[in-house]
Formats: structure tokens, sequence, C-alpha cells
């Protein structure tokens, strides 16, 4: 088997130096980078193409879960972070191994052993074909506090307290915040079940939108109703939105 191109992203040196000393000693991996964080390391996975990434999670500016959201390559990831809390997320992500700081040498070559196995299975299947890595994303612990999104080749982070609301547009939704709009590939359930329930409320399929933006709420023809916005804009609000709002809003 070739060597494995592999990237380190760690915001700690101490924690790179580490590991790149244990790799030493794997003559199979290649790490042809390292990064000190989330942007410097979807810039160098986009340009190398590496096939296993070293990847922690608590970064400054793009945590290793947003890097992971925005990323189009497919490589193999190991996770290695000091907290505990975020292993049933990794692999819900399919991540093929989980190393919690400080890890022994030997719980690193148990690591690289998987990946390398996995690495080999893909080359032999289809090497064109993606990796399932990305086919499940984690939902958060808690609520969203911002949303990742890519705008050609920048990364913008979009927190909570500027989002407007949100439209769906089939696998995408449009997100209007206070900066403009930005098309993200994402469910509108998902921004249903993790934005802050108390600000925010689905009030049609193809709306939710942040209570605070609602002006007033006017009938709209038999049984309908429309969401005037501080903006000026309505948007339909369906039976079972109207209801939400009743709830939320108290009237």
């Amino acid at each position: 088997m070739k060597s494995i191109r592999t990237v380190i992203i760690d915001d700690e040196a101490p924690a790179r130096e580490i590991l790149r000393f244990y790799l030493k000693d794997f003559p199979d991996i290649e790490i042809i980078a390292e990064c000190a964080d989330g942007f410097s390391g979807l810039k160098t996975i986009s340009s190398l193409k590496p096939e296993l990434v070293f990847l922690d999670i608590q970064m400054p500016r793009l945590t290793g879960f947003e890097l992971l959201e925005v990323m189009t390559e497919k490589p193999v990831i190991i996770f290695t972070t000091a907290y505990d809390q975020f292993a049933i997320k990794a692999f819900e992500m399919n991540a093929i191994d989980y190393l919690l700081k400080p890890y022994p040498k030997e719980r690193l070559s148990s690591a690289v052993k998987k990946a390398s196995e996995k690495i080999g299975r893909i080359k032999e299947s289809d090497p064109g074909s993606p990796d399932d890595l990305f086919q499940k994303l984690p939902a958060p612990a808690s609520p969203l506090n911002r949303i990742v999104v890519r705008k050609g080749s920048s990364i913008n982070l979009i927190t909570i307290d500027q989002v407007k609301y949100i439209e769906a547009q089939d696998d995408y939704v449009m997100i209007y915040h206070s900066a403009g709009k930005a098309l993200k590939q994402q469910s509108m359930k998902f921004f249903e079940e993790n934005l802050p329930g108390n600000d925010f409320v689905r009030v049609h399929r193809g709306y939710i939108v942040r209570v605070s933006e609602i002006k007033k709420i006017e009938p709209y023809g038999k049984d309908n109703h429309v969401a005037v916005l501080n903006t000026g804009e309505k948007l339909p609000v369906s039976r079972a939105g109207y209801k939400h709002l009743k709830e939320e809003l108290n009237f």
C-alpha cells in the first residue's frame, strides 16, 4: 500500500508535535501538512486532498465539526480532542476513531490501523467513490449559536442573533440575516429542531421566522394569514403556524 497522505489539524502546537513524533514510527503515514486552525485546515484539505486527517474539535474561529460541515473532500477522519463529550457526535459522523488526549502510542496505533484498512477498502472498491463520512451530520447538543456557510471560496459564520428568517428551497435553505442572505444545504427540520425555541417559530412548511422580526399578523383570504415583518416583507402563515404563533405570542 502506498503512503497515506495525512494532514494534522490542531490549534495546540504541543499536541501536533507529539502526534508528529508518534507517527514517525508508522512508515505508511506521510504527513503532508499541519494546520493550527479550522480555516487553514479547510483550505489545506481542499488543495492537497489528503486521505487521512487528524482533527481536533475545539478550535478558534472554526471548530472541527464546522469544518466537516462545509468540506467537500472526503478523507478518513480521526478525531483528537481533550473532551470526551463529543465522542457520540464523532461516531455518528462515521469517524474512524476518536482519540482522547493524552492518548498512548498503542491507542494511536489502533486508530491508524483502522484508518489504513478503511482507506484500503475504499481504494479497492472504487477509488472515485465518495466516502460516507458526511452522510450524517450530528444534531447539536444544545441550540445552535452560529451557522457556517460557504460562498465561493469563502467561509462565513452567521451568528444566530443575525438571522431574521429561513426559507426552504428544495434541498437547501436560504438564510436571511442582517448582512444579506446565504444558501445552505440543510433541511428545515434541522433548523426547526435546533434553533432556540423561544426565539424562532415555524410559521409555514417553507418558513421559520425570528419572533421578534414579526411586526403583525394579518388575515389573508379565508382561514389564512400572513406575517408582516419589521422590514415590510410578508410571509405566509399556515394553520399550524398560526397556532404556533398564538402559543408563542400568547394572543
